[in-house]
């Protein structure tokens, strides 16, 4: 069966978040966390090393977490700033206890709701409404709004050269806070990414954007959260109206009534970023894909994981069951506002696909070693994401978008490859059948093992070096100076 997934979901990527262990929340240095498999449902396609058999797994059962709520934010609502609509807002302190017994059901829609219902986080329905559109995020949930980027040139930009390998590289995951600056990274394909995705969801519907009741609150937050970013961190090229109804895209040189458009369709037409919001259900505590728009699946596509619960969704993914499950609904139920994250998932490609659905002929890529496939022909493509949860709703979103390099740029990164000759070679059989690397490695493996002896020779690395992750992971050593260069500046 091929099911592949460069990041399944936006919440493959959410096996990300979960195993930065509630627990360890608190440490927000980069950390290896074990017992996490790679890459979101990263090339589940199991394609062919050739490929073993993939074993079917039992039904997992459904651990309750009703009674674990997130850090209540209430009390942040005395730190916002005095626009009249805030001074209506009584600020007693609300308990646990009190959210857990009139909490707002999942499927409700908070505008429709006449009795005061809380959120996760110890919201009010009276407070959500009393803010209005556009309230203060960055008080709300803890998380800063980004530095402007004055220099920034849509036209120059690419993104930073994400190069997420590790070693050891058996069921370990690398996780970091998230660099707030960079929560919604643009570069140079802006233009042509909002418009293939338009087309997308155009031609493709509910499989690649959809919302169910109950969501409502969290898009809304969600577009609204976005395009507050966009203003703060780019604003020569986008702004907001005074009254706060229209969003000017100086890029696309549109303006959106805010309005007019349900918000993730606002995101569509704005962010080439894909997004998944999960929500509590109040029954059981656990997380359910609740609306999004994904257009950069690999192997499946939003329809197929629509009002699926946690575990569901990572189904398919080796020992989630036995090893994740249970850990990662926990986090989930635990996650504060204040402490996003953020990680990176890689995989080799043919070219550059950035939407496959079950089905699509770029399949068939990934089930053959082709005698005509040139190196010029393979690209890295790593899903940089980041899961938050949004401080209103309660609601958790990943996000991630795909990011393309041409596999030809690693020869002259200090140690980039003989790190992948490593993991190519070594890692466990059954992660990188996951992973499915196998229909390029014929031709990547020969050019990493050459520039690998090229780097040892010039000393752009230390001959025989002990091969493990880089400390400048997620990047290598020079990044920066080679992406300026890129950049022209």
């Amino acid at each position: 069966m091929l099911v592949t997934a460069d990041l399944t979901l936006a919440l493959g990527g959410l096996v990300v978040a979960v195993l930065i262990l509630y627990v360890t929340a608190r440490k927000w240095q980069r950390l290896d966390i074990h017992k996490c498999v790679k890459g979101p449902l990263r090339g589940y396609l199991s394609s062919s090393y050739p490929p073993s058999a993939v074993q079917e797994k039992e039904p997992a059962p459904s651990p309750q977490y009703q009674g674990l709520l997130p850090p209540l934010r209430r009390e942040f609502l005395q730190d916002i700033r005095q626009p009249i609509c805030y001074q209506r807002i009584r600020c007693p302190p609300v308990t646990e206890e009190q959210v857990k017994r009139s909490i707002l059901p999942m499927e409700s829609n908070y505008m429709l709701c006449n009795d005061i219902k809380y959120t996760p986080t110890g919201f009010s329905t009276e407070d959500i409404k009393a803010l209005g559109d556009f309230p203060d995020y960055a008080t709300l949930s803890g998380v800063p709004l980004p530095e402007p980027y004055p220099e920034f040139d849509i036209a120059k930009a690419i993104p930073r050269p994400y190069r997420p390998f590790r070693w050891n590289y058996h069921q370990t995951m690398s996780l970091a806070r998230l660099d707030t600056n960079w929560w919604l990274e643009l570069e140079n394909t802006y233009k042509e990414r909002v418009a293939e995705r338009m087309g997308l969801y155009r031609k493709c519907g509910k499989e690649v954007l959809d919302y169910l009741p109950g969501s409502e609150l969290a898009c809304k937050e969600l577009m609204e959260m976005s395009l507050q970013f966009l203003c703060a961190r780019y604003p020569h090229y986008f702004s907001l109206s005074r009254d706060k109804r229209f969003f000017n895209n100086g890029i696309l040189g549109t303006v959106e009534d805010l309005q007019a458009a349900h918000p993730i369709e606002i995101l569509m037409a704005n962010i080439p970023e894909d997004f998944a919001i999960m929500l509590r259900d109040e029954k059981t505590g656990n997380y359910y894909l609740r609306a999004g728009a994904t257009c950069s699946s690999l192997g499946w596509n939003l329809g197929t994981k629509m009002g699926l619960q946690l575990h569901e969704i990572h189904g398919p993914i080796p020992d989630y069951k036995e090893k994740m499950q249970f850990s990662m609904g926990r986090y989930f139920s635990k996650m504060p506002t204040d402490k996003p994250i953020q990680r990176g998932s890689w995989g080799l490609e043919v070219d550059m696909p950035l939407y496959m659905p079950p089905g699509d002929p770029h399949e068939l890529l990934r089930l053959s070693q082709s005698p005509d496939l040139k190196l010029s022909d393979c690209y890295l493509r790593v899903d940089w994401q980041s899961l938050r949860r949004l401080p209103l709703s309660g609601a958790i979103v990943f996000n991630y978008r795909a990011v393309f390099t041409p596999v030809s740029e690693f020869k002259d990164e200090p140690g980039i490859p003989g790190l992948l000759v490593k993991i190519l070679e070594e890692a466990k059989k059954s992660i990188m059948e996951y992973k499915s690397t196998w229909h390029v490695e014929h031709v990547v493996l020969p050019a990493f093992k050459q520039w690998a002896k090229e780097q040892e020779e010039s000393g752009l690395v230390e001959k025989d070096w002990n091969v493990c992750t880089l400390e400048e992971s997620p990047y290598f050593k020079g990044w920066e100076e080679k992406w300026h260069h890129q950049q022209g500046f």
